[in-house]
């Protein structure tokens, strides 16, 4: 009786603990949200851009400078000042010029009385000749001195010119009309020119019409056309948008460290006067757009299971390569499908499936895509919770660190 008694607790003992080990079972199952990142396949419109920072620049800058070297001695202008198309900018000391034109003007002179006495003398040698008095040598010596007595005032006269225009260009005037934005001179500063004409103010032409000066890369370079709309933003206003337009794709490129860019220049219409020369501007160009299409995490595209349980993930790379080797990887058709030919992993039935996917454009976020068995509202895989991707044990609260 007593060991009837002790195998029914016995039982009722394991009975007890079959119970609580389903129920704990059942309760602290592992979940698919406890194994994988998930994220949901979306409907909507994408528009792929181009990226590259630029500098704001003046359509027309121009850079006044001078001939001739001297101090400065007056100074008209000041940065932001507005100029009118010959207005007097700067002057430098012509005292030099000055004595050089006195200098000039006495040459002249001097060579002027030269030329009054060679023709005296060679019209008194003419008379003398035709008397037969001297010789035809002696003739021939006064109209040569003559000749060069001309010869040498027309000298003077140039180099009183020369000086008469360089006491000019002591004074500086302004070429065009526009705003001062640079001055690089002050009262009391040398100018030398030689070789390369100084700059001393930079002017503005027109700063309601400014231009934005960008490189891209050649991989992007093939997607730019002139009269595309841009969007950028500047540091000064990051909370605005503003729009330009391309208004050149210039064909000179530049090679720094192997990477090759293309200058492209933007139109930006600054009405407003709210845009600075030399502003870092963020440009985005819209090279592409796709209207309600199915959208996936870019990082669902490039996620990969360890371990494929379907089945479909049990080929390595070398046999994928293989694959598209003997599918024709070679021809250019192929290689292009399979370029536009992805794979991402949707969840079913708490497991990762395959599904190949036509890939569309990208805006860096989301990617477009084309596949029959994708619906708006699926669950994708972007990632795996645990280092090794298989399910927690039953009663285990710890997490592997995130892959993702």
């Amino acid at each position: 009786m007593k060991l009837l008694k002790k195998l029914l607790v016995i039982v009722l003992l394991l009975a007890t603990a079959a119970g609580a080990y389903y129920y704990y079972d059942k309760t602290h199952q592992t979940k698919p949200e406890d194994l994988y990142r998930l994220d949901e396949v979306t409907q909507g419109d994408i528009e792929q851009t181009v990226s590259a920072n630029g500098t704001l620049n003046p359509v027309s800058l121009i850079s006044v400078g001078t001939q001739i070297s001297g101090i400065v001695r007056k100074l008209y202008v000041d940065f932001n000042d507005r100029v009118e198309k010959d207005q007097v900018l700067l002057e430098l000391d012509s005292a030099l010029s000055s004595a050089a034109i006195v200098q000039s003007q006495s040459s002249v002179r001097n060579n002027q009385a030269s030329v009054e006495l060679a023709t005296a003398n060679e019209r008194r040698i003419r008379q003398l000749y035709s008397q037969e008095y001297v010789s035809k040598q002696e003739l021939d010596t006064a109209v040569q001195v003559l000749k060069s007595a001309k010869a040498q005032l027309d000298s003077a006269r140039g180099l009183l010119t020369r000086d008469q225009t360089n006491l000019n260009f002591t004074i500086i005037r302004s070429p065009v009309s526009g705003i001062v934005v640079n001055r690089v001179v002050d009262v009391g500063q040398t100018v030398a020119a030689s070789f390369q004409t100084p700059t001393l103010i930079q002017i503005a032409q027109d700063l309601a019409k400014m231009q934005i000066d960008t490189s891209f890369t050649e991989a992007d370079i093939g997607k730019i056309k002139e009269g595309q709309p841009v969007k950028f933003n500047v540091d000064a206003f990051p909370n605005r948008n503003f729009e330009g337009v391309v208004k050149q794709v210039r064909l000179n490129s530049t090679n720094t460290s192997n990477v090759v860019t293309y200058n492209v220049v933007v139109s930006v219409d600054n009405s407003d006067l709210t845009l600075l020369p030399g502003m870092t501007a963020y440009v985005n160009i819209a090279v592409a757009k796709a209207e309600q299409s199915l959208l996936v995490p870019n990082a669902a595209l490039r996620y990969k299971p360890k371990t494929d349980e379907t089945g479909s993930g049990k080929k390595s790379g070398a046999g994928q390569n293989g694959e598209r080797k003997r599918n024709g990887g070679g021809k250019n058709g192929s290689q292009a499908q399979d370029l536009n030919t992805g794979k991402i992993y949707i969840l079913r039935e708490g497991k990762p499936t395959l599904v190949k996917v036509q890939v569309g454009i990208t805006d860096g976020r989301s990617t477009a895509i084309t596949a029959s068995e994708l619906k708006a509202g699926d669950q994708v895989v972007v990632g795996e919770l645990q280092a090794n991707g298989q399910a927690p044990t039953s009663g285990s609260t710890s997490r592997a660190p995130r892959m993702f």
